[in-house]
């Protein structure tokens, strides 16, 4: 019941940081995309702290659900994130659930359910070889680069799906190697983790996925990244979990099944409420949504549109310039 909880609150924390920081994201300089920049400019802005700070705690409250509990099973759980960060855009939007709504409720809790009460996750099993270790992180790093490569070269709401699915695999990837930071602190204490290299690369794949994700936030509407990086993430940790933890999954036939249609269900479930009306788009649409204009943009409605299209056009060039001068 503990491992429940923490996850649970743990997605809580990580769905209302994740709409905060999105807010705050629309706000930056395009030309910031995947520059380090777009860090620094960021921490200036409060409503970014403050989803930052949810999203450090669901993080602190998901290592400790992981040391308690399988990561199979912490990671379907994670994924109801999606649910709170919906949960506060009804609030900023005044958008009801409606059918597609409580559709993609609906399959993203039996998904979660199927997946849990079929594969009935363990742990305890033997913990691959370094080989292996290498081979199941090499892949997830080869491609999120894949992923990075390709979203460069899309236009940006493409781009925003690219970069949050490559944040996606970099977080699961770092909730496995949490796991195995860890157990080893439990057992060995802190003296030899840090002569390992796990702890170093929890950091880097949670710096270099935040990049990712903030570039992504600030490409496009979160409709068009959380559903992505929501979906990735438990995908990629329960294969890292299974690749080199030592996780055990039921693999009878009818388990497999089960286990296949609860991952297609959290998949669809994401997707379905990702795309409902009543996650933000735009700060400029979730303002106007409530009914309320931003000061600095006084004048009639054709005017403000000509205005945003400028913008736009200029934020494209300067990220056609800085990505030729790369």
């Amino acid at each position: 019941m503990a491992v429940f909880l923490l996850a649970l609150s743990a997605a809580c924390c990580l769905g209302l940081g994740f709409v905060l920081q999105q807010h705050a994201a629309q706000r930056a300089p395009r030309t910031d995309l995947l520059h380090w920049r777009l860090l620094l400019d960021l921490m200036r802005m409060p409503e970014w702290l403050l989803g930052t700070g949810f999203m450090v705690s669901g993080l602190l409250l998901s290592a400790l659900a992981l040391n308690q509990g399988q990561v199979s099973l912490v990671e379907p759980l994670l994924a109801t994130n999606l649910l709170f960060a919906m949960a506060l855009s009804r609030v900023l939007t005044r958008q009801t659930l409606g059918r597609s709504g409580w559709a993609g409720v609906l399959l993203l809790g039996l998904g979660v359910t199927a997946f849990i009460v079929a594969g009935q996750p363990t742990g305890g099993g033997p913990p691959a070889g370094e080989l292996r270790h290498w081979l199941v992180v090499g892949t997830v790093v080869g491609l999120t680069l894949l992923l990075v490569s390709l979203a460069r070269r899309l236009p940006l709401f493409e781009e925003a799906t690219l970069l949050a699915l490559a944040a996606g695999l970099l977080y699961g990837l770092q909730d496995a190697l949490t796991r195995t930071t860890t157990q080893r602190l439990d057992h060995e204490g802190l003296a030899a983790v840090l002569r390992t290299w796990q702890p170093y690369a929890v950091v880097a794949a949670g710096v270099i996925g935040l990049l990712l994700v903030q570039s992504a936030f600030e490409a496009a509407p979160l409709r068009m990244s959380l559903p992505a990086l929501t979906a990735a993430q438990p995908l990629a940790g329960i294969a890292c979990a299974v690749g080199f933890l030592g996780d055990r999954l039921r693999v009878t036939p009818g388990a497999l099944a089960w286990q296949a249609a609860g991952l297609l269900a959290i998949v669809i479930g994401v997707i379905v409420i990702g795309r409902h009306p009543a996650m933000p788009g735009t700060v400029r649409e979730t303002l106007e949504s409530v009914g309320v204009l931003p000061e600095d943009e006084p004048g009639d409605k054709s005017e403000q549109d000509r205005d945003a299209k400028d913008r736009d056009e200029k934020d494209r060039d300067a990220k056609g310039r800085d990505r030729t001068g790369e």
